[in-house]
C-alpha cells in the first residue's frame, strides 16, 4: 500500500501510516470509527475526516475492500482487498474470511449458465458466532 501511494505522489503523513497499518494487519474488518479511535490514541489530533478520506482513497487505489452491510455500516478490508467469502455474526457484527472451495469456478458457472461476464462478486455468510451462541 505504501509504495502505490508514493507511486501516485501522496504523501505519506504520519496519520496515514496509521491508518494503512490498522488496515494491513486487522483481521476484524474494521469500520471508520474504529480505525479513528485507534489512529487518535496516537494522533489526537486527527479528525474522522482525514480517516473517511484515507480510507476512501485506498479505496479507490484498490488497496482496500469495502463491505457494506445497510444498517451494519461499511467495514474495511486491508489485508485481502479482493473479493473473498466473508462470515457475519449478526448479534456481535464480528466479519472473518472464510475459505470455501472453488468461488472461481463458481463464477465460471454463473457466467456459462446466465451468460453473463461475472467481473466481481461477494459471498457472504450470515450467522451466529460460537460466542454469542453461549451468551
Amino acid at each position: 500500500m505504501i509504495a502505490r501511494l508514493r507511486e501516485q505522489g501522496y504523501r505519506l503523513t504520519p496519520q496515514r501510516l496509521a491508518v494503512l497499518r490498522i488496515l494491513a494487519a486487522s483481521r476484524k474488518h474494521p469500520g471508520v470509527e474504529e480505525i479513528y479511535e485507534r489512529v487518535r490514541g496516537d494522533f489526537p489530533m486527527t479528525s474522522l475526516a482525514t480517516i473517511y478520506k484515507t480510507v476512501t482513497l485506498l479505496k479507490e487505489m484498490g488497496q482496500v475492500m469495502e463491505l457494506s452491510f445497510g444498517g451494519m455500516g461499511c467495514r474495511y478490508d486491508g489485508r485481502n482487498p479482493h473479493p473473498h467469502p466473508h462470515l457475519i455474526c449478526l448479534q456481535c457484527r464480528n466479519i472473518v474470511d472464510v475459505k470455501v472451495g472453488d468461488v472461481t469456478g463458481l463464477c465460471k458457472e454463473v457466467s456459462r449458465k446466465t451468460g453473463y461476464r461475472v467481473v466481481s462478486h461477494r459471498l457472504d455468510f450470515f450467522g451466529i458466532c460460537r460466542e454469542c451462541q453461549e451468551k
